[in-house]
């Protein structure tokens, strides 16, 4: 592990004075689908786009259990933000994956930032001399309008098209490129995380230097700490945190809400009526379950591969159901207090609003698939578990 000591304080204490500034701007930022320049540079000046990134590199590779606390700091305020921040950071641990030096030349800029996004059935990399000629279409690029780099997988092809990335990513390899050499598309038109500007773009025979590829199964070239969990879970791990985040934020929005709202054809506010009492008391149970549950086995996870360098196939089972299922809840959670605020709630001014929409937005990703719980009951039934964990 890193031997240098950084204060979690102050990395807590910044991330606070930033998620302010989030938050004066988080119309701007679901209107203009993007973070604002000026203040996604001041985010990666001052480093919170490096936290889980190698101090070999200039990262300040933070223990996971604090960069989690700094994510849920920017989650209560956006969750676009949030999610980026998780993105952005949890791709950069594949820099122990990639060639050293490649490594250092994309993170040697202290405002670098890596997206990436799953291939469609058009991408392909066909061998050539030196490396591979790239073509195809990515979407989903989280960060795209503030990253720096793109990381594009595509499978290795002979040309005819046979193989399909998008379904069958075996021996494919991530491709590393600068951004301003792939043509950007505006697909991004959405009613949720609008703000993370995951964006689309092509690519046409573009020529790929191999020491600019990697494969992604590759073991990273350290594997203590953070960087001994498989990266499925670090972003899944972030993303439920990222869910839980918005669902606490809408939870006390409602209770703000029920102190100031009367109902139509009623002369009583909202929070005196037993209906809501029940609907608050629910809510505040199924976060504090999901965010224990989330917590415990995160804790589990982190703890052996701080300290053995190796996780228990349960230990990932559990981690890979938590975070499902935060997910899943959090959803559960804006949904009861969309409802309690009856009509209110559909308008833009209501910032139940916004969190509805981002948060149907999250359990649309892989992360938060019903098929998630399928692997996990697999493997209480004592079965083989299937999927990814």
């Amino acid at each position: 592990m890193a031997t240098t000591q950084y204060d979690i304080s102050t990395y807590l204490d910044e991330a606070k004075a930033l998620a302010q500034k989030v938050a004066k701007v988080s119309d701007k930022i679901d209107h203009d689908r993007q973070i604002p320049t000026d203040l996604a540079n001041e985010m990666a000046d001052k480093g919170f786009f490096r936290l889980l990134l190698p101090e070999s590199l200039g990262g300040a590779e933070l223990k996971h259990p604090d960069f989690l606390q700094i994510l849920e700091i920017f989650a209560n305020v956006d969750g676009s933000t949030a999610w980026c921040v998780n993105q952005n950071n949890v791709f950069s641990t594949n820099s122990l994956r990639m060639p050293e030096d490649i490594a250092k030349e994309i993170w040697g800029e202290q405002r670098a930032v890596v997206t990436n996004g799953p291939p469609t059935s058009l991408s392909q990399a066909i061998p050539v001399d030196g490396g591979y000629k790239l073509s195809g279409r990515w979407h989903f690029s989280s960060g795209m309008d503030h990253a720096t780099w793109i990381a594009a997988m595509a499978p290795i092809s002979d040309g005819t098209g046979s193989k399909d990335a998008s379904r069958d990513r075996t021996g494919a390899r991530i491709m590393l490129i600068p951004k301003d050499q792939v043509t950007f598309l505006d697909l991004w038109q959405v009613n949720g995380l609008r703000g993370t500007a995951s964006f689309s773009y092509e690519i046409e025979d573009l020529f790929v230097p191999m020491d600019h590829t990697y494969d992604p199964t590759w073991t990273p070239r350290n594997i203590t700490g953070v960087y001994a969990i498989p990266t499925t879970l670090l972003f899944a791990t972030g993303f439920s945190t990222v869910a839980l985040g918005v669902a606490r934020s809408s939870l006390d929005s409602a209770i703000s809400i029920a102190g100031e709202k009367v109902p139509g054809r009623s002369s009583s506010l909202l929070q005196s009526q037993p209906s809501t009492h029940r609907v608050i008391g629910e809510a505040e149970a199924i976060w504090k379950a999901s965010k224990a549950f989330l917590g415990q086995s995160a804790s589990a996870v982190w703890e052996s591969a701080y300290k053995k360098q190796s996780l228990t196939t349960e230990e990932r089972i559990n981690l890979r159901l938590a975070t499902t299922h935060g997910i899943r809840m959090a959803a559960q959670i804006v949904d009861m207090t969309y409802n309690l605020c009856g009509t209110d709630a559909i308008f833009e001014r209501n910032p139940i609003q916004r969190k509805f929409q981002d948060v149907h937005v999250m359990t649309q990703h892989t992360q938060g698939r019903f098929s998630n719980y399928e692997t996990a009951g697999q493997f209480f039934l004592g079965l083989e578990p299937s999927g990814n964990f």
